[in-house]
């Protein structure tokens, strides 16, 4: 099939790289992601769709399957005129590591995330 991989310079759902880097460092120091960008005074995700879904939309797209996890970014593109079509997620095993950071982003983001023992 074809397909077509949309990169939007977003560093750190929206506070750019230097500020993405602070928020590894509160992370460190025992922050939630989403509590890392509070505290640097940001909103938990500030990206915007639109500038994606008018490339998107330049090419020719109207209706995709959207390779995603985060429920928002289905209303952000819907929202600018795009059907999506199907939902296909994207599958990331929880480890020791990821584990603390892959529940923050279900619970705090409502990300469609399917952790060990947890249903969606």
């Amino acid at each position: 099939g074809n397909g077509v991989l949309l990169y939007m310079r977003q560093e750190g759902r929206g506070i750019g790289l230097l500020n993405k880097l602070k928020a590894y460092q509160l992370q460190q120091n025992g922050k939630d992601t989403v509590e890392a960008n509070i505290e640097l005074g940001f909103q938990p995700d500030l990206r915007d769709y639109g500038i994606g879904a008018q490339i998107l939309r330049d090419i020719g797209l109207k209706k995709i399957k959207l390779l995603t996890n985060n429920p928002k970014k289905i209303i952000g593109l819907k929202g600018y005129g795009l059907e999506i079509v199907e939902r296909v997620p994207i599958e990331t095993p929880s480890n020791p590591l990821n584990e603390k950071y892959l529940l923050t982003k279900k619970k705090k983001l409502g990300h469609l995330i399917l952790l060990k023992g947890n249903k969606k």
